[in-house]
């Protein structure tokens, strides 16, 4: 079966999920995340796409990501997943299966719609125990010490809905 064809993915901003290899905890020592993470933003600052949210479980991850204007959504997660098993295997000497085939991706609509994929990227440490405090979880955008790209004009929110998210 084909892959559908999706446009310009390059004009759109996506909620992305992929799985370790039969959701094994290949990403729960410090090590394998802060390697996951390191190769997020090394394909960021080669401007594959934009790193808007993420969060790093043992058993996969979540992103909202843009992707760069010559990179398709596919290939953009191509270059992290495949980005990260060259790295594990080159740099920790673990080869073998790290990822589920393929992976689960939601094209972000509107600022509710963001807004909504944020906080679930945000809460996932806090819903699983691993923390009490999402800025606390070391291995996602929560914690203050990321970087991260700005939220695409188009889905930041208004004035009004600004309002009553705060209230």
């Amino acid at each position: 079966m084909a892959i559908p064809l999706r446009g310009h993915t390059s004009e759109s901003t996506y909620f992305v999920t992929a799985s370790t290899y039969c959701k094994q905890h290949l990403l729960q020592s410090e090590r394998a995340a802060l390697l996951f993470i390191d190769v997020l933003y090394h394909y960021r600052a080669e401007n594959k796409y934009l790193l808007h949210e993420f969060v790093v479980m043992p058993d996969h991850f979540h992103l909202l990501i843009t992707p760069g204007p010559q990179v398709t959504l596919e290939r953009a997660m191509q270059f992290i997943k495949g980005g990260y098993s060259f790295r594990v295997k080159k740099e920790v000497g673990l080869g073998g299966e790290r990822w589920q085939t393929s992976f689960y991706d939601h094209r972000v609509r509107d600022a509710a719609e963001y807004q909504r994929f944020r906080t679930y990227i945000h809460q996932n440490p806090v819903r699983r125990g691993l923390v009490e405090l999402a800025e606390r979880y070391p291995y996602g955008s929560a914690n203050p010490k990321f970087v991260l790209d700005e939220v695409p004009q188009r889905l930041k929110p208004s004035f009004s809905f600004a309002a009553e998210m705060q209230a």
